[in-house]
């Protein structure tokens, strides 16, 4: 009886990594909404600039979100689907209605220290596993975000 699946990961850390990818897809889904929303209704002095973010903004997030999903199911699970288990499993919670540029980009920030923290637990996780195609796709979000991240808190003067 093998203990690996189709793609050569231990049957148990595939469960591990896929329980993992399915809360990263959860956060990433709500974050993806939020964005959406701030996209939706901003107004003020940056309108303009910061319309066209968030849309850069939830694009980049739903790409993520099918790549985290198809991960799950080259694992050999199922991801979730629901936003009432994605609301359960989220570390992100749902936004308000906000159309402050500045409160949006500072939200913005704050889930993505939630997600790349998370990637980092999914990087180590897959380490161990010897999952290269979990490492490598974290390793790459990792990297595109903490950019990001210092982009959005130059714009915060932080």
């Amino acid at each position: 009886m093998t203990t690996k699946n189709n793609i050569g990961i231990e049957k148990e850390s595939a469960k591990i990594l896929a329980e993992k990818l399915n809360e990263l897809l959860s956060n990433y889904s709500i974050f993806y909404q939020n964005a959406r929303g701030y996209h939706w209704n901003i107004k003020g002095e940056k309108f303009f600039e910061l319309h066209i973010k968030f849309e850069e903004l939830y694009n980049s997030l739903l790409l993520k979100i099918d790549e985290v999903a198809e991960r799950i199911l080259t694992l050999g699970y199922s991801p979730e689907h629901k936003y009432s288990k994605y609301q359960q499993l989220s570390k992100i919670a749902e936004s308000d209605k906000e159309s402050d540029g500045v409160k949006a980009v500072d939200k913005i920030v704050q889930s993505f220290a939630i997600i790349i923290s998370l990637q980092r637990e999914l990087l180590q996780i897959s380490g161990e596993a010897e999952d290269e195609g979990t490492n490598a796709l974290m390793s790459d979000y990792i990297r595109e975000q903490e950019k990001l991240v210092w982009m959005y808190s130059a714009f915060l003067n932080q």
